[in-house]
């Protein structure tokens, strides 16, 4: 079938990394071509940034959470049909978890995805160093996967000459140099919340670098690279296959505030016969009708304190359907969004749904970071004592009330920390679960929506 596919990943943060892979995508969706784009790592926001400005189909591809063959085929999934893929890394190319292994990292899902790798290393105040830099990620391991640089800030003047040092002394290819871009920045806070308004200016800019890299880079050898990629080996996953006396229908909060949710996660629920009914916190005066589950995912809550506060039926009625049975999940800023009262980003205190008897406040620093296992320390709504899941945790509010149903506890070293509210109809925590590390866990959650008779 084909999957043409290349990983920009980078010698460290702050390279020009997110940047040039969005030039590089802009520049490939204005030739024509259909272009896949995938973000190594937990993050929600650069795949939101893809497919809103951009255009891109997107998604994560994260191999802490899904495995080696499950990652395979996840890639295959979305990548079918395209002409080109690009993944972005993450951190320095060699980065994992805990700091000190490869596992997540950029070169890890270019070695278990198979994939050709190009490097960004940035050289402003460096000239011949910069083969030095490239000689030295491209041989750190055996088989590196690194098969071309792109030489960030460089001078097109210079760039003839260190172009010819670094293939002579290196034996990778320079696919090209981006020079010092001040009128098409993108501030980073755009790669997060874009509001309709700021898209024509995100646009705007992202055409003139796309327009800058055309002349620069070598865009037909980087799909030429892409074009020599094998095909992935994967086998697709047995996922459970539950029996629903009403085929459950989940209302999912999306707007604004809530806009975090892993693509895979959604289209798990889909796969595993739910139908989604999206809805607005922020808008919407109700709840959607004949509904029998609800899923509130992570996003931007402090942003819009007043604006939930101010819809009160909407808290009302889902705090109802809640109270009354109706199965929920939620995360991170659907779980602050659920308790009493929450701060926003001025440090007004507003009132929330009230289903968590508690109050979510703002800290000076990340409170919790970084990937996570999380397992059951009692019967809940996904199944017995001991079901788990692969998380992400990443948020600068606290809560007063985070909950004990669960044990959180860290990939590398010791640290952990009990969380999660767990009662019958509710799993909500700061925790970002990651559906297919347990798909038979969100079958039982699907079950008892379907089993709900309270239906609105």
């Amino acid at each position: 079938m084909g999957y043409p596919r290349l990983l920009i990943g980078a010698a460290a943060s702050g390279s020009g990394k997110t940047m040039i892979t969005c030039g590089i995508l802009q520049a490939l969706v204005n030739r024509g071509l259909k272009t896949a784009s995938f973000k190594c790592g937990p993050d929600y926001i650069d795949p939101m940034f893809h497919a809103k400005v951009i255009g891109t189909r997107s998604k994560n591809l994260d191999t802490f959470f899904a495995g080696e063959n499950l990652t395979r085929y996840l890639f295959a999934k979305e990548a079918q049909g395209m002409d080109i893929s690009v993944m972005e890394g993450v951190m320095g190319y060699y980065d994992g978890v805990g700091g000190t292994t490869f596992q997540a990292g950029a070169y890890d899902l270019a070695r278990v995805t198979d994939t050709p790798a190009v490097l960004i290393v940035n050289t402003k105040g460096m000239s011949m160093s910069v083969a030095a830099i490239v000689k030295g990620f491209a041989e750190f391991v055996p088989d590196s996967k690194i098969k071309g640089v792109i030489l960030n800030q460089m001078s097109p003047m210079l760039y003839p000459r260190i172009k010819e040092q670094v293939e002579t002394l290196t034996g990778v290819k320079c696919y090209g140099y981006v020079p010092v871009i001040r009128d098409f920045v993108i501030e980073s806070r755009h790669l997060g919340l874009v509001l309709p308004h700021e898209v024509e200016e995100l646009e705007r800019k992202l055409n003139g670098l796309a327009a800058v890299l055309e002349d620069s880079l070598d865009l037909d050898g980087l799909i030429a690279l892409a074009e020599s990629a094998t095909d992935p080996a994967f086998t697709a996953p047995k996922l459970p296959s539950p029996v629903y006396g009403t085929k459950p229908r989940i209302g999912v909060a999306m707007d604004e505030a809530f806009c975090f949710y892993y693509k895979d996660n959604l289209e798990l629920l889909q796969e595993l016969g739910a139908e989604l009914v999206e809805f607005s916190p922020l808008h919407d005066a109700h709840l959607p009708k004949q509904i029998n589950g609800l899923l509130f995912g992570g996003g931007y809550p402090e942003l819009f304190g007043r604006e939930l506060s101010a819809n009160c039926t909407m808290r009302r009625e889902v705090k109802e359907a809640i109270g009354q049975g109706m199965p929920c999940l939620a995360e991170c800023g659907g779980f602050m969004y659920l308790h009493k009262k929450m701060e926003d980003m001025e440090q007004t205190m507003h009132e929330m749904v009230g289903v968590i008897d508690g109050e979510v406040h703002q800290t000076p620093r990340l409170t919790r970071f970084g990937y996570i296992s999380v397992t059951a320390n009692e019967d809940c709504m996904c199944g017995p004592k001991g079901t788990g899941f692969q998380a992400h945790e990443f948020h600068y509010f606290e809560s007063s009330a985070c909950g004990d149903g669960f044990h959180a506890a860290k990939p590398a070293g010791k640290r952990g920390w009990d969380c999660i509210q767990n009662k019958e109809n509710l799993m909500a925590g700061f925790p970002h679960l990651y559906y297919y590390s347990n798909p038979e866990a969100i079958a039982v959650f699907l079950k008892k929506c379907s089993d709900y008779n309270g239906i609105s």
